[in-house]
């Protein structure tokens, strides 16, 4: 594991069981692994803080939201969500 994914899985550890928070920490490592490599894990829990919500998963789910808006590469963050995509969301192994 990444220093990234130990920070933040300890920081999330405080709001949120430890196998969710292991899950959305390793969800941002590859978010930063895949868009922005020189991502902080100071960064990410300055902009957590900034959640407007106050349950962990919906918090989580915006944070990745807000990185993916930060970033003109990423134009889809539901992969880095917790519960990943959903079920409604398009076979991205279909093409047109």
């Amino acid at each position: 594991m990444s220093d990234l994914t130990d920070d933040l899985a300890d920081a999330f550890g405080e709001h949120t069981d430890a196998e969710t928070a292991q899950t959305a920490a390793e969800n941002v490592a590859d978010f930063a692994e895949q868009y922005d490599e020189a991502l902080t894990s100071e960064a990410v829990l300055d902009r957590f803080e900034d959640a407007p919500y106050a349950d962990f998963r919906q918090a989580f789910n915006w944070l990745v939201g807000d990185l993916a808006a930060g970033n003109e590469d990423c134009t889809d963050s539901r992969a880095f969500r917790i519960e990943g995509p959903g079920p409604f969301a398009a076979d991205p192994t279909i093409t047109g």
